[in-house]
């Protein structure tokens, strides 16, 4: 026996989904996004609405007439195919963003972008935990933005394993940036942070005793996560060093605080 329609979706969840899509597509794509669902063309003014609008009034206006949410989860299930994103990490944003809204009504975006059932979340924290608890942490945090981009594809997935080793590159490859000087990990810090180096990053002015140990502690702090952290996830099993969540939002957490110095130091 074929399962019953979907009950229809409120205008409060379809306008937040609808916002979430419409910055996934092209005015020009609406047209044949809306097709298999409202067979009547848009008018000439409905197309000069923002695209979020075009979408919601579309599904709006079918659900009203066929008392049920097939609309709306048809037109996600077209905008979610994986297909249509340039990688995994702005369909994994996307897909948690999506489900964040949907599971406020009983559904959710599986990873191969279907919309299926699901038990309603009753709160919109239990359903931005469900849809993407780590985002929600990672907000909390304020994690450096160049630190996600190096991992946020692994968080999502929650391979915590990669995601470790991905944002100590992160760190690596700023101090490379910022100084023009090759390497990797520990001799890396030593050329660029040491103060028996003459650093060519420097994090104050030096002028003081506890400002030459803050540099000290600085550098150690990245080579320690370098040792800690980076070498163990380049070269042993996954099985054998494994990660933890809280490991590694925690290892997060330094890389991001030591962008944020990198952000601030001066470069000589």
């Amino acid at each position: 026996m074929a399962s019953a329609p979907p009950p229809p979706f409120s205008a409060s969840v379809i306008e937040q989904v609808c916002k979430i899509l419409g910055d996934e597509v092209t005015g020009s794509q609406i047209p044949n996004l809306i097709a298999p669902f409202n067979r009547t063309p848009e008018s000439p003014q409905e197309q000069l609405l923002s695209k979020w609008k075009r979408l919601f009034n579309a599904v709006v206006t079918v659900q009203n007439r066929i008392r049920d949410g097939r609309p709306l989860i048809n037109l996600v299930g077209q905008v979610m195919t994986p297909a249509r994103f340039s990688s995994q990490a702005d369909f994994d944003t996307t897909r948690a963003l999506v489900s964040e809204k949907l599971l406020l009504a009983g559904f959710s975006v599986r990873e191969d972008g279907k919309v299926v059932r699901a038990k309603a979340a009753s709160t919109v924290a239990e359903a931005q935990a469900r849809a993407d608890d780590l985002r929600a942490e990672l907000t909390r945090r304020q994690v450096h933005p160049d630190v996600l981009a190096f991992c946020r594809a692994e968080l999502l997935q929650q391979n915590y394993f990669h995601a470790v080793l991905e944002a100590c590159k992160s760190v690596a490859d700023k101090v490379r940036t910022l100084t023009g000087q090759q390497g990797d990990g520990s001799p890396l810090v030593d050329a660029t942070c040491t103060l028996s180096s003459g650093p060519r990053i420097v994090f104050n002015s030096l002028a003081t005793e506890w400002e030459r140990s803050e540099q000290t502690g600085l550098a150690t702090l990245m080579k320690g996560m370098f040792s800690t952290f980076r070498n163990p996830a380049a070269h042993a099993p996954k099985v054998v060093w494994a990660t933890s969540r809280a490991d590694a939002l925690d290892m997060l957490t330094l890389a991001s605080m030591l962008h944020r110095r990198l952000d601030d130091a001066t470069i000589r």
